[in-house]
């Protein structure tokens, strides 16, 4: 499981399991990176809820 982050500053993807994990980045700085994955695991039960409904478990 994994997202995807994209907006006007760059391009990130995250995985979800086994952990959290930085697997590609286009232009976010570390700063932003550390922001988002912050929301990343704040919205985690969320994310993995959505992907498992949107894609089956």
């Amino acid at each position: 499981m994994h997202v995807h982050i994209v907006s006007g500053d760059g391009e990130a993807k995250f995985w979800l399991e086994p952990e959290i994990e930085l697997a590609k980045n286009y232009h976010y700085s570390r700063q932003q990176l550390k922001e988002i994955e912050s929301l990343v695991e704040g919205h985690y039960n969320e994310l993995i809820n959505a992907w498992q409904q949107h894609f089956g478990s």
